[in-house]
């Protein structure tokens, strides 16, 4: 169970990576692929996929009510890679689609952040300390 727990925490700490790879999940718990996604679904009562789709869809649902930023650049900042897939799993998960959801919710609290901020915040742009590492590694060669 302790290696279950680190390896939800992982994804719980690298969810917006689009990336994320269920077989490192997997091994960083000590389990094969397979033996991994059973054993998350009898602890957690959801594949990891499924908590990973959730923990990206919970997300969004915060960026589109609170972030003056698209659709497009939601379903970027939470890890999906396809606008399309994107979409349909946040309507299958909430009823509506993303644009809805917005359209819904906006207006019932303070000011939507403008999306610089959010940007920023949610780690869509590079630090200056990248940009340095960046050029540093170009002058050494």
């Amino acid at each position: 169970m302790r290696q279950l727990r680190l390896a939800k925490d992982a994804m719980d700490r690298d969810w917006a990576d689009p990336g994320l790879d269920l077989d490192a999940v997997a091994t960083h718990a000590g389990y094969s692929r397979f033996h991994f996604i059973r054993a998350f679904k009898a602890a957690y009562g959801e594949t990891p996929g499924q908590y990973l789709t959730h923990r990206r869809i919970e997300r969004a649902e915060d960026l589109l009510r609170t972030a003056n930023l698209s659709v497009t650049e939601i379903c970027h900042l939470v890890g999906f890679s396809s606008l399309g897939s994107f979409s349909a799993r946040f309507k299958s998960w909430t009823g509506l689609t993303p644009t809805a959801y917005r359209a819904r919710h906006v207006g019932r609290g303070a000011a939507l952040i403008p999306g610089c901020y959010a940007m920023l915040w949610a780690g869509g742009f590079r630090s200056g300390t990248d940009r340095g590492r960046l050029s540093n590694s170009r002058e050494a060669r």
